[in-house]
């Protein structure tokens, strides 16, 4: 009887869980698998709005790199998503301040930034809080003298195998993106206040304040995030990666710690705990992913070189299917990176009113 019951425990934890991987699958597919929209003369196009066209297409007239293009379309399918539910907002009167169009806008110029498509040449810094007389010495890889200062430190100890090194490789890397990504929203938040004090604004007095205070909070927050990512990496690199690590990915170990520190109940963290696995897996996949689009990017370019047409169209067509494939799955990653911060960040927020 107990045999039994133990049974049937398991096919109900079974049927819930292929439930919930549906429900998710559907969640994060429905959008990719749409036809694709139609241009005012009947073309098939890329994107649902026209600024986004016009991005897509410049960038396909660049030598971006196969994963740095795969990348962009990714960021543009997740802006695409995030203005069509502005404009739901708009008819239904919400976003009565601004306060999300702003945002959208912003997002929209560090994307441009980002891929070298705001017409300036990129001049931020890549490093944080550095000396610009800073001399560039060998296994300075980072472009960071703080992070350069940690990674020698921590190559030099013994403390790590090759393969955590490769791990902690990735922290630093990750750490080093998002020092990027701050001086680019940085960047683009002045340009954007300088421009709007020359120009009259439909938004004045306490609506036009909310709108600013809100930028600045995000660049705070984000100022924030860097602080305790580095004082992570320094903890890391001191003690090295202890037995009970619960997560591999630098994206999942932040959203983790971001939970710790979010006030949560047990049984939220537990269930969110489960959550980010199934996230980390998803990342895991696409990185593989990206790896073998480069990997057949390069064989394409061989073969083209061979001059045999008929194996130039079956490499082609392999390197196509493999970069539709690492685009939809970016936006999926991207897509679920993006509603797991939401999760967090609203659930510590009402942890602490209550």
């Amino acid at each position: 009887l107990a045999s039994q019951r133990l049974d049937g425990c398991v096919l109900c934890f079974v049927a819930v869980l292929c439930l919930s991987v549906g429900i998710n699958a559907g969640k994060y597919s429905r959008e990719v698998n749409e036809p694709k929209p139609s241009g005012s003369d009947g073309q098939a196009v890329e994107f649902r709005i026209a600024k986004l066209n016009q991005v897509w297409e410049k960038a396909k007239r660049m030598q971006l790199s196969p994963v740095r293009q795969a990348e962009l379309h990714s960021d543009l399918k997740l802006q695409e998503k995030d203005e069509l539910q502005w404009k739901k907002m708009k008819v239904e009167g919400l976003d009565e301040n601004g306060e999300k169009e702003a945002q959208l806008r912003r997002n929209f110029n560090v994307i441009l930034a980002k891929y070298g498509m705001d017409g300036k040449r990129d001049t931020r810094p890549l490093e944080s809080n550095s000396l610009k007389d800073h001399d560039t010495k060998e296994g300075d890889i980072f472009d960071d003298p703080r992070l350069d200062k940690l990674w020698n430190k921590a190559k030099s100890s013994g403390k790590f195998s090759n393969e955590e090194m490769l791990s902690l490789k990735r922290e630093f890397q990750h750490h080093k993106d998002k020092v990027h990504e701050y001086n680019i929203l940085m960047d683009t938040v002045s340009r954007t206040e300088e421009i709007h004090k020359n120009v009259i604004s439909p938004l004045e007095g306490d609506a036009k304040e909310h709108v600013l205070h809100q930028k600045h909070t995000e660049l705070k927050q984000k100022m924030r995030d860097l602080n305790q990512g580095f004082e992570r990496l320094r903890k890391l690199s001191h003690e090295g990666f202890t037995e009970d690590s619960e997560f591999r990915e630098p994206r999942v170990i932040e959203l983790w710690e971001a939970a710790k520190r979010a006030n949560l109940s047990k049984d939220e963290l537990d269930s969110l705990k489960e959550e980010l696995h199934h996230f980390e897996t998803k990342v895991e996949k696409h990185s593989h992913y990206q790896e073998q689009l480069e990997l057949s990017h390069q064989k394409l370019r061989h073969v083209e070189a061979l001059g045999d047409k008929e194996h130039i169209k079956r490499n082609q067509e392999k390197y196509n299917t493999l970069a539709e494939k690492t685009r939809e799955m970016g936006y999926k990653m991207k897509k679920h990176l993006q509603d797991l911060s939401n999760k967090i960040s609203r659930e510590g927020l009402e942890h602490n009113e209550l």
